[in-house]
C-alpha cells in the first residue's frame, strides 16, 4: 500500500467521524460561531503538532505564489466549513457527507483544468461511479 494510499484512508476516516461529531455538536447552536470554534481548535493543535514535531519553520521564506495559494486554499476551506455544517445542521449526515464528497469529482475536473493531470479511462470510470452514488445517496423518495 502506497504511503499516500494510508494517509488519504486516514483522512477519510477522520471526515467521516467530522460529519459525526459536527452533526451531534451542533444541536441547538449556530453554526457559523460552531466553525469558529473549531478552527480556533484546530489552530491550537496544529501549533502544538508543528512545534513538538521541529517543523516550525519561517514563514516569511514563502514565496508570493506560496502566500497567495495558501490563503485562496484557506478561504476555500473556511467557505466549504461554513456550507458543510449549515447543511449538517439542517440534514442528514447521511445525506449531507456524500454530497459533501461530490468533491472528489470536481477535484478531478479541476486537475484536468488547471493543473494538466489525466486520468486513465478506468479513473474516469470511478469517478463517474462516485458522481452516481452521491445522486442516488441524496436523492428523497
Amino acid at each position: 500500500m502506497p504511503a499516500w494510499f494510508a494517509w488519504a484512508l486516514m483522512s477519510a476516516v477522520f471526515a467521516a467521524f467530522t460529519a459525526i461529531f459536527a452533526k451531534v455538536g451542533l444541536a441547538g447552536i449556530d453554526p457559523d460561531m460552531a466553525t469558529l470554534v473549531r478552527v480556533v481548535i484546530i489552530t491550537g493543535v496544529l501549533a502544538v503538532f508543528v512545534a513538538v514535531t521541529g517543523k516550525w519553520g519561517n514563514p516569511a521564506m514563502f514565496t508570493p505564489r506560496n502566500w497567495i495559494f495558501l490563503t485562496l486554499s484557506a478561504l476555500a476551506t473556511g467557505a466549504s466549513w461554513v456550507c458543510y455544517f449549515r447543511a449538517l445542521q439542517i440534514g442528514d449526515a447521511s445525506k449531507v457527507a456524500p454530497v459533501d464528497k461530490f468533491s472528489l469529482v470536481l477535484v478531478a475536473v479541476f486537475a484536468v483544468l488547471f493543473l494538466g493531470e489525466r486520468p486513465a479511462p478506468r479513473e474516469w470510470l470511478g469517478i463517474a461511479l462516485v458522481a452516481a452514488g452521491v445522486m442516488v445517496l441524496s436523492l428523497r423518495r
